[in-house]
């Protein structure tokens, strides 16, 4: 691999856009960078000019701040890098992933909070900020507005999953506003007072308000009294300037992305106790249960039965939703924001059966969202041999060659098209292969026979996912060179590092390919004053509070080999 580190350049301002001017250390990095007639590169609000970091490393809680950007890395695992392709290259495509944004509904009485301890992703201090955080990254969006290496304008946003933390209406309906713009009050129950776990006086959770001897307060969390209350109260989602595309994950089909449905579940969710705590000896035994696919889970015990209740505010706005009205949602008139009407999902999608399709990313790139979650249970996911059939005959119908299962290369008279696939599971989250209830007698395979599937197209570009919540790409060989793609793994925007992803194509003129991958922060300082309320603070502190996460997985960031690079593979047209 090469790399281009940061200190290699300086960026200074042109109309939005950066003029990068390098030192006269390498002739190679004067190519990389030198300004062409045709584009100029930009670091300006991206990782590659600044990325968050902590104001000391240690134990105990600490503020953030700038840190130096993040170098680009070179990666030519499926290709060589050859010389000139900077000065020859032309964009073919940009557009930007979100995923895994958990728009939560904190004070629903349908919630885990209590096994976080054992289950990080049941519970994090910065949740009641995810809305405000969210806006902030979409104004990020809206403000860069194009590739930072090819300086194409985005041509689309795409969302990979988990949108909504616990399929609930509300949750839906901010994900919505947010995305199209429009007012959010992330609040639910009582308008006047907040009825979550934080301000319940329990010492599993930090209660910016309330003084504990707890866990939080020991590592050094402050106390930010009316805190809360600025966090339910209203303001306007920018909404998105670019069309963007939906793709479903587990958290937007199952109850915190792990229960399937069960009787009285809607009266749990719109109903008005709230389990806040167990006995250590039960949470553990929940806790495993739900963290193994095909196990049963007492049910009973999670919504209810022994523990610590709150009474609470009943809102019928928590009711979950069906497969089918998340889609029919999207394809609502009120919702369609900056376009397209549907935001991907059809009319053929309605009914909540099969809510995978193919839209146009730019001329000669096709997309292809799918949807590996099962209604079966559990966080994992798999695909269904329908859907993998319906994806192998749509990649048949865009290739003119493709190989057999045996390795044979098969020719045929049809247009050539590049294909880039995005879902919520990556390859290796897919060995949930338990039944989809939406279709009961249907095989599921996994992600190995996926990737195997896929690896028989040469047009095939690259696999874009979340789940995770990591960065982390990966090449995947096939038997030939030209039987490769790159999966693009992205880490969630809820836990710590917060991050979106750039992704630019762009044809080098001498066989080749390159994706940039380019991972952006939202659009709020690195730290602000406590006492500060407006959107930009609240957005600031939601990324310090995640950092902070007495669950926090420090690992989920990636290396310099998972952030900006520029993936080199062949091109399969030239």
């Amino acid at each position: 691999m090469a790399e281009l580190t940061r200190r290699a350049f300086t960026t200074a301002g042109v109309t939005g856009l950066g003029l990068l001017l390098c030192t006269p250390t390498s002739n190679a990095l004067d190519r990389a960078l030198r300004l062409t007639g045709t584009r100029s590169v930009s670091t300006a609000g991206t990782t590659l000019e600044s990325a968050a970091a902590p104001v000391r490393t240690g134990p105990g809680y600490t503020r953030l701040t700038a840190g130096p950007g993040w170098p680009l890395k070179v990666r030519d695992e499926l290709a060589a890098a050859k010389p000139g392709r900077d000065d020859r290259r032309r964009a073919l495509s940009s557009f930007v992933q979100f995923t895994d944004l958990h728009i939560t509904d904190t004070e629903s009485p349908a919630r885990f909070e209590y096994l976080h301890a054992l289950a990080g992703g049941a519970h994090r201090p910065q949740e009641t900020l995810g809305a405000v955080g969210t806006n902030a990254l979409v104004r990020r969006v809206n403000s860069l507005a194009a590739g930072p290496f090819t300086g194409r304008a985005f041509d689309l946003v795409v969302t990979t999953g988990d949108n909504t933390d616990n399929h609930e209406q509300l949750e839906l309906d901010w994900f919505l506003t947010l995305l199209n713009g429009g007012s959010v009050t992330q609040s639910s129950g009582d308008p006047h007072r907040y009825e979550g776990v934080q301000s319940s006086g329990n010492k599993q959770y930090w209660n910016p308000g309330i003084p504990l001897d707890d866990a939080y307060s020991k590592k050094g969390f402050p106390q930010l009294p009316g805190l809360l209350e600025a966090a339910g109260s209203t303001f306007g989602a920018a909404g998105l300037d670019v069309p963007w595309y939906c793709t479903f994950g587990n958290h937007d089909d199952s109850i915190v992305g792990t229960l399937p449905e069960f009787p009285g579940m809607e009266a749990w969710y719109t109903g008005k106790y709230k389990v806040i705590g167990k006995d250590e000896s039960t949470a553990r035994k929940l806790a495993a249960a739900l963290a193994k696919p095909g196990s049963a889970v007492p049910v009973s015990e999670l919504s209810g039965g022994s523990g610590t209740i709150r009474e609470i505010t009943p809102d019928e706005r928590r009711r979950p939703f069906t497969t089918a009205e998340f889609v029919r949602a999207h394809l609502d008139p009120a919702h369609t924001g900056p376009g397209p009407v549907g935001h991907g999902f059809g009319e053929h999608n309605a009914d909540g059966r099969n809510v995978y399709y193919t839209f146009r990313i730019a001329p000669g790139i096709t997309g292809i969202s799918l949807d590996t979650t099962t209604l079966g249970g559990f966080a994992d996911g798999s695909i269904g041999l329908g859907q993998f059939s319906w994806v192998e005959s749509t990649l048949k119908r865009g290739s003119s060659t493709y190989y057999d299962f045996f390795g044979n290369r098969v020719a045929q008279h049809v247009t050539d098209e590049l294909f880039i696939l995005f879902s919520h599971h990556t390859s290796t989250s897919m060995g949930n292969l338990l039944p989809d209830r939406r279709h009961p007698l249907e095989l599921r395979l996994n992600g190995d026979t996926f990737v195997g599937l896929l690896n028989r197209f040469p047009n095939v570009l690259a696999w874009v996912n979340g789940h995770t919540h990591e960065n982390k790409i990966t090449p995947h060989r096939g038997r030939t060179p030209a039987q490769s793609f790159w999966e693009i793994n992205t880490a969630s925007h809820i836990d710590f590092p917060q991050h979106a992803r750039v992704i630019e194509v762009a044809d080098n003129a001498d066989g080749t390919l390159s994706l940039f991958t380019t991972l952006i922060e939202a659009e709020s300082p690195y730290a602000a004053d406590y006492g500060d309320h407006g959107a930009d603070a609240l957005a600031s502190l939601y990324r310090e509070l995640s950092y902070n996460d007495i669950q926090t997985v420090p690992g989920r960031v990636g290396t310099d080999a998972d952030h900006n690079t520029e993936l080199l593979l062949p091109n399969p047209l030239a």
